[in-house]
């Protein structure tokens, strides 16, 4: 059974028999945010990470695009209990698309473009590796912005036989300029203009590793270490980096490993 995440009336659901306190929001698919709830002095681990937990005993981890085998998850309780939670996580369905005959250079970027795109990709995996203890993400997700999808999580190009870094967000079409808000309340990490594959660039920390990442844009209103909320206009839609056209990359994370933003988004 599928089911949204986050939502103030999310629906709480057990997963597995497990510990009588223990429960989960959403389903355990490829690219899923799970949000857990158990005794708030609980210990929580999975994937070889000590979760934080939060006063009311939430919890949250990510399941990436190409998670493998059974979510783990060791649950010691204050007074002592332990018990493991095992839960097979769905795969999910990717579009794949082929292209050959490109012209090298397309696909392939030379010595000064890939010392830059290192150069970046260290910036962003920088801001990756905060790790507040805070959980501005337990007030749940807001759009953005709203608008025709013109891009889905998952799907990967094939240029000339070479994989290409599959899509790992969500692209929301509309016309340069429309205005981009913070999707959950939090921390400015990242904000640059003018990096080489994304464009103007905002990564926004709610906490415990939970990110969201903002692309193409064409203005960046806030500054590293900007608090905002959803009401704050961070930047404006538009079309610098590499795209063919104006839209929004928005992207959720659990500590870098990119998820699946439908997932936690309300109907539009």
């Amino acid at each position: 059974m599928l089911v949204k995440l986050f939502s103030l009336g999310a629906i709480l659901f057990l997963a597995t028999p497990a510990l009588a306190d223990t429960r989960f929001e959403g389903s355990f698919r490829q690219g899923a945010l799970v949000i857990g709830r158990t005794e708030p002095a609980a210990t929580v681990r999975f994937a070889d990470r000590t979760l934080r937990v939060a006063p009311d005993g939430r919890f949250a981890f990510g399941l990436g695009r190409d998670f493998e085998g059974d979510a783990v998850l060791d649950i010691t309780l204050p007074g002592g209990g332990h018990e493991t939670v095992r839960q097979t996580v769905a795969k999910g369905e990717w579009d794949v698309q082929r292209i050959d005959g490109l012209p090298d250079k397309q696909v392939t970027p030379d010595e000064a473009t890939l010392a830059r795109i290192k150069e970046e990709r260290a910036q962003i995996a920088a801001a990756r590796a905060t790790d507040r203890a805070a959980f501005e993400w337990e007030a749940g997700f807001a759009w953005p912005a709203k608008g025709r999808i013109s891009g889905v999580y998952g799907s990967q190009r094939i240029l000339n036989g070479q994989p290409r870094q599959p899509h790992l967000g969500l692209d929301v079409a509309q016309p340069t300029g429309t205005p981009v808000h913070a999707a959950v309340a939090g921390v400015v990490v990242l904000a640059q203009k003018d990096l080489y594959f994304t464009g103007g660039t905002i990564i926004i920390d709610h906490g415990t590793g939970v990110q969201t990442l903002y692309a193409h844009l064409s203005r960046v209103d806030v500054k590293a270490g900007d608090a905002v909320t959803t009401e704050t206009v961070i930047g404006a839609i538009g079309a610098t980096g590499r795209v063919t056209g104006p839209h929004l990359h928005f992207g959720v994370a659990w500590y870098g490993t990119q998820l699946d933003p439908a997932l936690v988004l309300p109907a539009q």
